[in-house]
């Protein structure tokens, strides 16, 4: 493992407030809550072990319910926690609540997610924001993390993204995403989840959706479970744990 693996890496992301309808079916989906910690048994899925069940799911409940804006990071030698939230603090103080027309679900490669039923311009800015922005806070990748990035087969448009962000699905090649699963490919296994997602999710879609808060999500060590550190209502101010911190 080299340096930049074992420090402790930051997200920007978005996710819904742990009060919103939404965030309730995510936690009960995924068997976790990174805003509160915590976890909870899975409801089982017909025609799914729970063993598989656990495994399918194992991968967004490690990194919690979200939408990527700036993917993980490690922080630059010299830049500290409080440094990077207080610049968040400061682009989020002069933007405002994003409407995302509607939702649906959908397919990304191999994994199921939520997804903006159209393109969001407003969105795909302000993500594309939070890449470039807060690109100074960024160590730069190890090459073990370049090589295990590459393994899965990049454009040269993505390599260039990779070398230049940190990250190769980013800016254009990006999607956002409120990831529901990992990869799932047997065919009869994907119906039987689509349809639970279907049932568990129907509330959510073809329905707008709000974006109200940029979240920074902190992982504290390799393997561990990234949790909300800091939230901060677009338009000004920032909740701590149970704190409320307006922008002066």
């Amino acid at each position: 493992m080299d340096e930049t693996q074992a420090l402790p890496r930051y997200a920007l992301y978005y996710a819904p407030r742990v009060e919103e309808a939404l965030a309730v079916a995510a936690g009960r989906w995924l068997g976790r809550n990174a805003d509160t910690g915590e976890a909870r048994d899975l409801v089982p899925v017909s025609g799914v072990p729970h063993e598989r069940l656990l495994a399918i799911v194992a991968e967004p409940r490690l990194y919690g319910f979200h939408g990527t804006l700036k993917p993980p990071i490690a922080l630059v030698e010299g830049a500290t926690e409080r440094d990077f939230l207080d610049a968040v603090g400061t682009l989020t103080a002069t933007e405002r609540q994003i409407d995302v027309p509607a939702l649906e679900l959908g397919a990304l490669q191999d994994f199921l997610a939520l997804v903006p039923a159209g393109r969001c311009a407003p969105l795909q800015d302000f993500s594309d924001r939070c890449v470039v922005e807060f690109d100074e806070f960024r160590r730069p990748a190890g090459e073990a993390e370049l090589t295990r990035r590459r393994a899965a087969g990049l454009t040269q448009r993505q390599e260039d993204l990779l070398l230049r962000w940190g990250y190769p699905y980013v800016l254009e090649q990006g999607r956002f995403h409120l990831t529901l699963t990992g990869r799932v490919k047997e065919p009869r296994e994907r119906a039987a989840i689509l349809d639970e997602l279907r049932r568990r999710f129907m509330g959510f879609v073809d329905r707008p959706l709000a974006v109200r808060d940029l979240c920074v999500f902190r992982q504290a060590a390799p393997g561990r479970p990234f949790t909300v550190l800091a939230r901060f209502r677009l338009g000004g101010g920032r909740r701590l744990t149970t704190h409320v911190w307006r922008a002066a």
